[in-house]
């Protein structure tokens, strides 16, 4: 089993836990053991894992991004330019993905929520509607205080991780600003917390088959399969609002911004997006994009080597995109109507969360539980759709990665690089 591919066993173990799921049902034991309470267990260990990671990854991650960019020269130049880029296309893609969402509504089936259908209990739906419902405009004011805190240590301890992340992003700025030697240490020690968070998360997410198995054999099994109707509308949103930020939003970028052909660099980055779509890291896909862009698109090494490998850590469209959506669907799926407050504050964090997550598959997850904290859903949510989350990795990855490659072809267009795309 461990000779597969990471998909491989996640797809086998959805397999497995289907057909376990039904075989046992909720009321199958053995030795009085009922197997629902077993996979109830497996699904909530694999949850806690996850949620582990979220502190040291995101704030070493944040921290090592916006300090990698250099110099405050650099960063008034090429590097306002790059931060402005990706902050950009990641809130297109983020108001995309909540337009097709809003759109489709592919938490609601014959116009009801799909708690009932996915297996959430009426108890459980009825606390988050309370804890949800009720959000005024004055709660905006509250998003912004909460991105100051008072306490970073209680802030990290509590899940407020909008404060954490406002602070890792003062942090590494100004990492950038005192001594050499001192800067230097300080970075040489957030690039080992976040190396080690890596191999950790690379670690956890080893597991993620059995987790897998755990959570959907558990609503398998209370449910039977007609939970996985809402995961296919789901799973076609995702897809239409990534096909719509890839193939018109970044185009029409690339052809108005950039003024090159914007067939012409699909194809110069054809080795890199297959790359990235079959291994759903950024990270592995760096060198590979950074060939690509420079012999095959044009690029000056200069540029290459600043955007790409700062936008393979900060700039994530496609994973920006999909923790919206999947935000929504949750909230949809517990019957949950959320107004502008509640979706600003989608919007906010899954901007500020993007930034933050490591190029590795499924880190995302680890994402998605920050937004849903930020609104007043359970981690617990995210099981509903890890069954199709591993083939929509690969998609996002290609999003992002095709993102980055456009950013330092219409950057080094912007600063007047010539015989880009040509023919």
């Amino acid at each position: 089993m461990t000779k597969l591919k990471l998909h491989w066993q996640i797809v086998i173990a959805l397999v497995l836990a289907v057909a376990a799921g039904l075989v046992t049902g909720k009321e199958g034991a053995l030795f009085g053991i009922l197997f629902y309470d077993v996979y109830a267990f497996i699904g909530q260990l694999f949850l806690n894992a996850l949620k582990m990671l979220i502190v040291p990854l995101i704030l070493s991650s944040i921290i090592v991004g916006i300090s990698g960019i250099g110099s405050g020269s650099a960063l008034s130049k090429l590097g306002g330019k790059t931060l402005l880029y990706y902050a950009t296309t990641s809130l297109i893609a983020i108001l995309i993905g909540l337009l097709v969402v809003n759109t489709i509504m592919p938490g609601v089936i014959d116009g009801q929520p799909a708690k009932d259908i996915i297996g959430l209990s009426e108890e459980a739906a009825s606390t988050v509607v309370a804890k949800v419902e009720g959000k005024s405009a004055g709660d905006v004011v509250d998003i912004f205080l909460r991105m100051v805190p008072t306490n970073v240590v209680a802030a990290a301890a509590n899940g407020q991780m909008l404060g954490l992340i406002f602070f890792g992003l003062l942090f590494g700025f100004f990492m950038t600003k005192i001594e050499e030697a001192y800067a230097e240490t300080m970075y040489n020690f957030w690039q080992g917390v976040f190396s080690v968070m890596m191999k950790i998360t690379d670690w956890v997410m080893g597991f993620a088959p059995i987790g897998v198995f755990g959570l959907v054999a558990k609503v398998v099994a209370g449910t039977g399969l007609a939970a996985f109707v809402p995961l296919l509308w789901f799973f076609l949103c995702v897809l239409i609002a990534l096909a719509l930020h890839m193939f018109v939003v970044m185009p029409l970028l690339l052809s108005s911004v950039g003024r090159v052909h914007p067939l012409r660099h699909f194809k110069a980055m054809t080795p890199a997006l297959l790359t990235a779509f079959s291994t759903s890291s950024s990270s592995a896909t760096l060198p590979l994009t950074m060939e690509c862009v420079e012999k095959n698109a044009g690029v000056s090494n200069r540029t290459t080597s600043f955007v790409l490998p700062l936008g393979a850590t900060v700039n994530m469209d496609g994973t920006a995109l999909y923790e919206c959506v999947a935000a929504m669907f949750i909230a949809q799926a517990y019957g949950i109507e959320l107004g502008l407050t509640t979706q600003f504050t989608i919007v906010l964090v899954a901007l500020l969360t993007s930034i933050g997550v490591a190029g590795i598959p499924a880190a995302s997850l680890v994402a998605i539980s920050i937004i849903l904290a930020a609104i007043g859903l359970p981690a617990e949510a995210i099981g509903l759709i890890l069954a199709v989350d591993r083939v929509l990795d690969m998609c996002r990855t290609a999003v992002n990665v095709f993102s980055d490659s456009c950013g330092a072809v219409i950057i080094a267009r912007v600063n007047g690089e010539e015989d880009i795309l040509k023919e």
